[in-house]
């Protein structure tokens, strides 16, 4: 791995590539070719995902139709409400919610959603971007929490410019009107299994999809290129435990492929030691941060190495969203590693999350500290500490999961 293959590879995938689409098939089919021109051998997991079919989605607002997107899993309806600002969610400003068309100011999570069903809110509308964008980018987004069976609000979402305007004018009344549908497709991840003298093994993942406005190269790309250049190295320096890396699919729709991957793998989680897990890394700004998902004794061994190595590392002792939930949930213990970007340095989930934002050489060194980092659990005798998962850790995954249930379940 080099520089000009980093950049090649970048260009390549220079697209956007949602969960169950055939962009992101694509990309998946690409990483193969990358493994095969390494003289590894990938092979590419199908499994069913929900896919959905707007048919239509539109919001007037006092006469006035404004351009929007409905949720993914919304329901079909249309209704027509006076309109409502909820800027806080205070008790008295909950309540008067009901039979409204709320503009939410923030982002809609299933605590927030059960609020507004309980005070009867008839719809809801949120917003993304940034009022300082020139851009009038709408994100697609999508239930990814249990919401009741009676009583469902359709959800939409606007861009903030539009949300701002509509505050502005001291907006009266409301009509939104969705239809949808939705089918079983297909995602997909991809697998490279190389073989140490141990079935004990230790799995890389990264996911490869991208969000519905972004061709996704800091996230996550970079991370997926990072498992190339891994993949690549421990290739060539054989392991004494088993490797297997892993790029998820539809990690952007709510851990999809890694949640269906623990599903489908459930007996070879028995032997696997270790998840390592890639999110967003080799930016050109920030700072390489690794996240000890297991006990404070793993995030201690983390800052001594870290030191050791004279690497300025941010070490937190907590969980974040990614695909590494997925492993813990299935009682696999996990540690994630991503280089976070500075205020102003970069955003995700946009049109702006480019190459330009990440550097090549930077990615270099952010794959020879991980792979100088997993050598020690891949080469071990005996592992150095405990990884038994924390009684802490294990309840933040379990409410992580509970706001994380999905709706198409229900279907």
């Amino acid at each position: 791995m080099n520089c000009k293959m980093i950049n090649k590879i970048f260009k390549d995938t220079a697209y956007i590539r949602t969960g169950g689409t055939k962009e992101e098939l694509a990309c998946a089919e690409y990483i193969k070719s990358l493994c095969a021109e390494m003289g590894l051998e990938a092979r590419i997991e199908a499994f069913p995902i929900t896919m959905y079919e707007t048919k239509t989605a539109r919001l007037v607002v006092d006469g006035r139709e404004i351009p929007c997107r409905a949720f993914n899993g919304s329901e079909s309806k249309t209704v027509a409400a006076g309109f409502y600002y909820l800027n806080n969610l205070s008790s008295a400003s909950l309540k008067k919610c009901k039979d409204k068309i709320v503009l939410l100011g923030g982002r809609l999570t299933f605590s927030i959603y059960d609020k507004l069903t309980e005070n009867n809110a008839l719809g809801i509308i949120t917003y993304n971007g940034n009022i300082c964008y020139r851009d009038t980018d709408i994100e697609q987004k999508e239930i990814c929490f249990e919401h009741k069976a009676e009583n469902r609000p359709p959800i939409i979402n606007i861009n903030v410019k539009d949300a701002m305007a509509l505050v502005k004018a001291n907006s009266k009344f409301a009509e939104i009107t969705t239809q949808q549908s939705h089918y079983i497709g297909e995602s997909h991840n991809v697998i490279l299994d190389i073989e140490g003298e141990s079935e004990e093994t230790i799995i890389f993942s990264a996911h490869y999809d991208s969000s519905s406005l972004s061709i996704g190269a800091y996230d996550n790309m970079s991370s997926c290129i990072a498992l190339l250049g891994l993949a690549e190295y421990f290739s060539a320096n054989r392991p004494r435990r088993s490797i297997r890396f892993l790029w998820c699919g539809s990690e952007e729709r709510g851990l999809l492929g890694s949640e269906e991957y623990c599903a489908m793998h459930k007996a070879e989680l028995e032997h696997t030691l270790l998840n390592v897990n890639l999110d967003m890394v080799g930016s050109f700004m920030g700072v390489f941060t690794a996240f000890s998902c297991i006990n404070e004794q793993m995030a201690d061994f983390m800052t001594k190495f870290f030191k050791k190595q004279r690497v300025a590392a941010e070490v937190k002792y907590k969980i974040r969203s990614s695909d590494s939930n997925s492993f813990i949930r299935a009682g696999v213990p996990a540690i994630s590693f991503a280089r976070n970007t500075m205020d102003g340095t970069h955003t995700i989930h946009t049109r702006y999350d480019t190459a330009e934002m990440v550097s090549a050489k930077t990615l270099l060194t952010d794959i020879k500290l991980i792979a100088k980092f997993t050598e020690i659990f891949a080469n071990a005798d005996e592992i150095p500490l405990s990884l038994e998962i924390t009684d802490e850790i294990k309840n933040d995954i379990q409410n992580y999961f509970k706001r994380k249930t999905r709706a198409v379940k229900e279907f």
